[in-house]
């Protein structure tokens, strides 16, 4: 069960990381806080922003629970491993990001490393 939740702290840390990509600070603290619900705009605008606290929280609730059951180093090396594939699979997929073949080498290492890991601990 804590690899599960390890697994759901990796997923909500991949949404966190593209909620930062989209949360516009400047335009959201430029909003007209009277008629905040007049406007559309500004209501979409905190989207990324509560995004970004909900995925917060679920992945440092998540990541928690994982870290009472599995080494903190191998904890730490997998959760990361798997946001960053995460990431840029989604850069790839939907970004639409260049792609070249020796990063999908590199890549492969990082998933070889996080099974290692996880057959290891």
């Amino acid at each position: 069960m804590p690899w599960i939740y390890l697994l759901v702290a990796s997923l909500f840390q991949i949404a966190w990381t593209f909620s930062l990509k989209y949360m516009d600070m400047k335009k959201i603290i430029a909003i007209r806080w009277l008629h905040f619900f007049d406007d559309r705009a500004s209501t979409l605008l905190l989207l990324p922003f509560i995004g970004n606290t909900v995925f917060g929280l679920v992945n440092i609730y998540c990541f928690s629970i994982a870290l009472k059951s599995i080494p903190t180093g191998t904890a730490l090396a997998v959760w990361m491993g798997i946001t960053i594939i995460g990431v840029k699979v989604i850069d790839i997929g939907l970004l639409k990001q260049p792609f070249q073949l020796s990063q999908m080498l590199f890549l492969l290492l990082i998933l070889v490393g996080i099974v290692g890991l996880k057959s290891g601990g």
